[in-house]
C-alpha cells in the first residue's frame, strides 16, 4: 500500500537517496543559517532587541544542517551537490521572496520594513518546516538512525514558528498591520507553488535512484498536484493567519546543541 510512511522509508532505507534527501535538507538549513546571520547583523538601531533572536533562528538552522551532515556520516556517505531544481530556498529568493541575498551580502544597515518582510516569509516557510517535521516526527520519531534529530529539529521548528507569530503581531500593534497581511499573502502564494516545484523534482530524483515504477511515479505526481489544487484554492490561508502562541519568547535563550548521533 502507497503512503507518505511507505515512501519516506523507502528514502530512509536506500543509500543513494538518504544521501539526497539529508544534502537537500542541509544545504537548505545552511543557507537559511546564513540568512538569518546577516540579517541579525543587519537589523536597524530601533530594533536591536531582536537581533539576539534572529541570531538564534540562524544558529538552529546551522545546527540543523550539522545534523544532517552527522548522519550521513553515520552511514559512511558523503553529500551530493544539490540539483539546482531541488534548491527550495533558492527558487524563493529567485521568485522574489523573502530579502535577497544581495542585500544581505551588503553592509547598509535594513530598514523596518525590511524587517517586517523577513518576518513574514518566515512565518510561511517555517509553517512548512513544523508541518514536515511533524510528519516526519509522527512516523519516525523511534527510529534508531534519525529519531533524536527529527524530534530535536521538529521542536526548534516549532519555535521558530512561534516566534514569526510574537514578532509579527508586535509589528502589527505598531502599525504594520496592512504591510503584514499583504507580505504573507504573497509569500504563501508564491511559496505553494516553488513547494509543488520542488516536491516534483524531488520525487522525480528519488523515482529514479529507487527505480519506481512509472505507475507509482504518476501517482505520485498525481498527489502533489492534488495537494497544491487544496493549497491554491484556500490551504493557503493557514500561513497566513497570526496568534499569540503558547510558548512566549520562544527564542529567547541560546541555541540548544545538536545531539550526539554517534
Amino acid at each position: 500500500m502507497l503512503s507518505a510512511r511507505s515512501v519516506f522509508r523507502e528514502i530512509l532505507d536506500q543509500d543513494e537517496s538518504f544521501r539526497l534527501f539529508c544534502s537537500i535538507a542541509a544545504s537548505g538549513e545552511a543557507q537559511g543559517g546564513w540568512e538569518n546571520g546577516r540579517i541579525a547583523a543587519l537589523v536597524p538601531e530601533g530594533e536591536r532587541a531582536l537581533a539576539p533572536k534572529i541570531a538564534r533562528h540562524g544558529a538552529d538552522e546551522d545546527k540543523h544542517g550539522r545534523i544532517f551532515h552527522a548522519l550521513l556520516k553515520k552511514r559512511g556517505l558523503r553529500p551530493v551537490a544539490v540539483p539546482h531544481e531541488t534548491d527550495y530556498t533558492m527558487l524563493l529568493e529567485k521568485h522574489g521572496i523573502g530579502l535577497a541575498h544581495e542585500q544581505l551580502k551588503a553592509d547598509k544597515p535594513l530598514t523596518v520594513p525590511d524587517i517586517v518582510t523577513y518576518l513574514a516569509h518566515s512565518r510561511v516557510t517555517e509553517q512548512r518546516a513544523s508541518e514536515q517535521m511533524r510528519l516526519l516526527l509522527r512516523y519516525f520519531a523511534d527510529h534508531p538512525d534519525i529519531g533524536r534529530a527529527v524530534r530535536m529539529i521538529s521542536a526548534d521548528e516549532d519555535n521558530h514558528l512561534a516566534y514569526c507569530h510574537e514578532e509579527l503581531l508586535r509589528f502589527a500593534r505598531a502599525g504594520h498591520g496592512r504591510a503584514i497581511q499583504r507580505t504573507l499573502r504573497e509569500c504563501a502564494l508564491a511559496e505553494i507553488r516553488v513547494y509543488r516545484d520542488v516536491s516534483l523534482s524531488v520525487m522525480d530524483h528519488m523515482g529514479r535512484l529507487l527505480h519506481w515504477p512509472h505507475a507509482k511515479r504518476q501517482l505520485l505526481t498525481g498527489g502533489i498536484h492534488a495537494m497544491y489544487a487544496a493549497e491554491r484554492a484556500g490551504g493557503w490561508r493557514r500561513m497566513v493567519s497570526l496568534r499569540m502562541p503558547e510558548r512566549r519568547d520562544a527564542l529567547g535563550g541560546p541555541a540548544t546543541a545538536a545531539p550526539e548521533l554517534a
